[in-house]
């Protein structure tokens, strides 16, 4: 696996910065950038091209998702670099927001704070009600990670983990995929799975390290990242799940979707968008389009 420069891996491992940003627009740092393409800025809405830049929303977790570099003030990552070449092919400056937790995503979304949200988010048919998409990451794989001194038994269904604990993040859909494999686990006559939520990814992954949980539920790109570099941690399972892809997030009906489509599948086509992807070491969740809406789940 090939991993970004520039950064101490066990020191970002368990970052987390989880308050507001006290400055309007956290600095970034991308990885790839491109070249703009004049034809597609003629789809970007008035009001943004008089403003001048795209505001975007991020929860910073850990790689290789979005994260603070060892400054803490500088952000890097999958999403920082895909809506940062977004933008540069569409010839407009982005500007990065820090939302204080992924449960502050959708309402920020809503109310007009961001008018794009990356952050490792699922698109929904519940979340579709009241946000809209634009798919640019496949997300069929999850995994769970345990202490390698727990020694168990690596396996690829939930079914496995009836009648023990497994942690997710709050707000994320493994929660309620876990939820839903404990009711499968009682309708089969087997116990329950106790099921535990922490605030973000990093905390779950503290928990495992500490012993608070034997296991952790999350997506698979980020957990593979922190079992490679905290040396007590495994992976002990790999799910593979029916999910649409992770997203670009809009307040409903954006008139900016169609121009991040486009940029996207501008990116898809001329190969930027893969360099990215395995910049990070994550190039087996490349997608081939980037679907919008109701098409992400046809």
């Amino acid at each position: 696996m090939k991993f970004a420069k520039g950064f101490t891996l066990f020191a970002l491992a368990l970052s987390a910065h989880t308050t507001f940003a006290a400055e309007p627009s956290v600095p970034t740092d991308s990885a790839l950038h491109v070249q703009a393409d004049p034809a597609l800025k003629s789809l970007l809405p008035a009001d943004i091209v008089k403003r001048g830049y795209i505001v975007a929303g991020t929860n910073p977790n850990t790689p290789p998702t979005t994260f603070y570099k060892e400054d803490n003030k500088t952000l890097a990552g999958r999403e920082i670099d895909i809506m940062n070449a977004v933008g540069e092919r569409l010839g407009i400056a982005v500007q990065w927001r820090d939302t204080g937790g992924f449960d502050n995503i959708i309402p920020g979304l809503k109310t007009g704070r961001y008018d794009v949200a990356l952050s490792n988010i699922n698109a929904t048919p519940t979340r579709l009600k009241q946000i809209d998409f634009v798919g640019y990451y496949n997300a069929s794989l999850l995994g769970v990670i345990s202490k390698k001194a727990a020694n168990i038994t690596p396996f690829k269904s939930l079914s496995e983990v009836c009648g023990k604990e497994v942690g997710a993040g709050s707000g994320t859909t493994q929660v309620t995929r876990l939820e839903e494999a404990s009711k499968a686990c009682e309708a089969a006559g087997k116990p329950p799975i106790k099921v535990s939520v922490f605030p973000d990814r990093p905390a779950g992954v503290q928990a495992v390290v500490s012993g608070r949980v034997p296991m952790f539920l999350g997506p698979y790109e980020g957990l593979l990242w922190q079992v490679k570099i905290i040396k007590p941690l495994t992976m002990s399972g790999e799910i593979t799940v029916n999910d649409a892809p992770v997203s670009v997030a809009f307040p409903k009906a954006s008139p900016l979707e169609p121009a991040v489509q486009a940029a996207l599948t501008s990116l898809i086509k001329d190969g930027s968008y893969k360099k990215i992807l395995d910049n990070w070491g994550i190039g087996f969740g490349a997608v081939t389009e980037a679907k919008r809406n109701e098409e992400i789940f046809q």
